[in-house]
């Protein structure tokens, strides 16, 4: 396996992530602690648990859960059995904990929370990225991302096989429907953008008819989305540009559609249920006996 297949899913630094799992300790934990824990464990009780899968899919959110262990108690052991970016079959083991009994549950039901969430985040993607095995076509995610979790739901696709749209708002131009309805047009908005922009930005357009495609190559857009077009317009779309710029497809994405989308040969296929509706991985935290 290449270094760069070993280095795909690529994780956030703890740093990124530490304030979203500190606040979602902080959300549960409320105002007097896990006071259930607290009266029915002693407080010199240690435990080991284990991270099991009860269905199959693709992991993410390891990280997530070991630093929410760390926050309650640093001295509390986790150990990874499958990295994030695996394939677990149901029954697996993920990974074991050991430490103080009282923290271990203080601490489970949110690291439960990322790593089924992620979990799911990333098993959505595996499906579609498989669907379109074959194919150069990429899957992608979008800015549909839960709000406040948006740096690790990026990650969870990619733990997934996926490839990441643009984080934010700041780090590339995406024309849309409406900017065009209030600049005036293709042409104003991108003469707008290129004026102010700098060089290191690339500008993508989004356009819904082969039309506006033909007036964004005219213009040397880099990337153009095309928006909830049929297959038959994906592939004189791609006939159109010739390579010329990037094309990917968004709109209608499913599991059942995917396959034929990417055969269009469109370099991407981006969609937003991968994180905003991606079903959760049923994954559980057993304690030894």
């Amino acid at each position: 396996m290449s270094a760069l297949a070993l280095d795909f899913t690529r994780p956030p630094a703890p740093i990124l992530i530490e304030p979203t799992v500190s606040h979602a300790l902080e959300e549960d934990l409320g105002r007097a602690g896990d006071i259930t824990s607290d009266l029915t464990v002693a407080a010199s009780a240690k435990a080991t648990a284990r991270f099991v899968t009860r269905k199959p899919g693709t992991i993410a959110g390891l990280i997530a859960a070991d630093i929410a262990f760390r926050l309650i108690d640093p001295s509390i052991a986790f150990e990874a059995v499958l990295p994030d970016g695996g394939n677990a079959a149901a029954g697996a083991l993920l990974a074991t904990v050991y430490g103080p009994t009282r923290a271990i549950l203080s601490a489970e039901r949110v690291a439960l929370n990322f790593l089924g969430h992620l979990s799911g985040v990333a098993t959505a993607t595996a499906a579609l990225v498989q669907a379109v095995r074959g194919t150069a076509t990429r899957i992608a995610c979008t800015r549909k991302t839960l709000p406040g979790l948006r740096v690790l739901q990026k990650y969870a696709v990619r733990c997934g096989g996926g490839f990441n749209h643009r984080f934010g708002l700041d780090d590339a131009v995406l024309i849309k429907d409406n900017h065009i309805v209030a600049a005036g047009g293709i042409a104003p908005a991108m003469e707008r953008v290129r004026a102010q922009l700098g060089h290191m930005t690339k500008i993508e357009v989004e356009v819904d008819t082969l039309i506006q495609l033909e007036e964004c190559l005219a213009l040397s857009a880099d990337t153009i989305l095309l928006d909830n077009m049929t297959e038959e317009d994906l592939k004189l779309a791609v006939a159109m540009a010739k390579g010329r710029a990037v094309l990917e497809a968004s709109g209608n994405v499913t599991l059942a559609t995917v396959r034929a989308i990417a055969e269009t040969g469109v370099d991407y296929i981006s969609s937003g249920a991968i994180t905003h509706s991606a079903q959760n991985l049923d994954i559980g935290l057993d304690l030894e006996n």
